[in-house]
């Protein structure tokens, strides 16, 4: 569901309720750019390992940048946090399956805890649409 703000800023919302608690949007677009807010995977995930998160996630986004006029195409930049940085290699693996062809600039860090404490990963994202 989209709220505008004003005509240069399109506010995408999840649904979720943490949105109304917490004051922010799953993501924004301001003229070609959308900023995709920290991604964590859903509840329904509370036994996935953190590849399966991260897939998930990547969903998420995916399904945001769509609302917002872009594509996966136009990720420029992803920043994921882990729990742990042993779950690393999967949650490459989950990121390589959406940014193989398209390579954006990421980085990597480990964080001491999330929202749920069986969240293992989060991920922000940033896309310019290019016409």
């Amino acid at each position: 569901m989209s709220q505008s703000v004003t005509s240069a800023r399109r506010n995408i919302s999840s649904g979720g309720a943490y949105e109304n608690v917490f004051g922010y949007s799953r993501a924004v677009r301001v003229g070609d750019d959308i900023h995709v807010s920290g991604t964590c995977a859903p509840v329904g995930h509370e036994d996935s390992d953190a590849e399966t998160q991260t897939r998930a996630i990547l969903a998420i986004v995916e399904k945001a940048i769509a609302e917002a006029g872009g594509s996966m195409s136009d990720v420029v930049r992803t920043v994921v946090y882990v729990r742990d940085m042993a779950d690393a290699d999967g949650v490459a693996r989950g990121h390589l399956e959406h940014f193989d062809a398209i390579r954006p600039a990421s980085t990597l860090v480990q964080v001491s805890s999330m929202l749920r404490p069986w969240q293992k990963v989060e991920i922000e994202t940033y896309a310019k649409v290019v016409a």
